[in-house]
């Protein structure tokens, strides 16, 4: 490989944040759970593939759509002002060719399920499409992203049983709820930034109450997931995996409650551990059934 195809290689994976996994991470767990629910155990590997795959796809196409969207913005914001499509280093064309050829990729692994989830996968592909405009027009963009995050739960379940029952959409909602608790975490971070250039956050519509919402928001989320998943998961090691996310959630709050930008990224960062502690409790309750 040369040294220009090297180079242009790198800003591709820079594109794609493949350095920063906690993306697609907080993508998956939330879907893996949805796939052990649905299958009352271990979804079979060709599932847990093209699930695993998808995601990590999914989440890099929305990367490159994400930057190309906010590439005017994010020239005034310190965090982002070196990302390729931004800083001139990768052209739109090229940013939007990657993200497409992802999507399309991750489609292929998808045509490999059944009828009820292909659909579902255009309404996954739209709201993915809307989310970085929300940002102009919605005061909560973060509750868009929430639907966006949380939509390998639905297409789980299509993929399990070709439908999609309430729990679904309960574990949807709950899972938004914790989207909007760590992406406010993030937004925290470039609050200033967001202020100057006229950006709408939930950190900045909240305000002084940022750190309540969000461990509210945390609450939420565990309780809706408790609740619905009870009578599914009927095991001590269920209950201790949410006992332990909720510690995690505190301890993220404990983090934040000064509003510094290095405390709220890294508690934003930690979340995923939070979603693998969920996970892990999920499908360890389904172990030996």
């Amino acid at each position: 490989m040369t040294v220009g195809n090297s180079r242009k290689l790198s800003l591709y994976l820079q594109l794609i944040r493949w350095n920063r996994p906690a993306g697609w991470l907080l993508l998956l767990w939330p879907t893996l759970s949805a796939l052990w629910v649905a299958s009352n155990g271990f979804p079979g590997w060709h599932l847990l593939t093209v699930f695993t795959l998808g995601t990590v796809l999914m989440r890099s196409a929305g990367c490159c759509i994400n930057d190309v969207a906010d590439r005017d913005f994010d020239r005034h914001v310190k965090r982002t002002v070196n990302r390729p499509v931004t800083s001139g280093a990768l052209s739109v064309r090229q940013a939007l060719g990657a993200g497409a050829l992802l999507a399309l990729l991750a489609f292929g692994l998808v045509l490999t399920t059944n009828a009820v989830t292909i659909a579902w996968s255009f309404a996954a592909l739209a709201v993915t499409l809307i989310y970085p405009y929300a940002k102009r027009h919605v005061s909560m963009p973060q509750a868009v992203l929430g639907v966006a995050f949380s939509f390998g739960i639905p297409m789980a379940f299509a993929a399990v049983q070709s439908r999609v029952p309430l729990l679904a959409w309960v574990l949807l909602l709950g899972n938004l709820f914790w989207v909007i608790a760590y992406d406010t975490e993030y937004a925290m971070v470039d609050r200033d930034d967001d202020l100057k250039i006229g950006i709408k956050t939930s950190a900045i519509t909240l305000g002084r109450f940022d750190v309540a919402a969000i461990m509210l928001c945390y609450l939420i989320f565990l309780s809706i997931w408790a609740y619905a998943l009870m009578e599914r998961a009927q095991s001590a090691i269920f209950l201790i995996a949410m006992g332990l996310a909720l510690l995690q959630a505190l301890g993220h709050g404990w983090l934040i409650r000064k509003r510094e930008r290095e405390d709220c990224f890294k508690a934003f960062r930690l979340n995923h551990w939070l979603g693998f502690t969920v996970f892990a409790g999920v499908a360890l309750s389904y172990w030996g059934r």
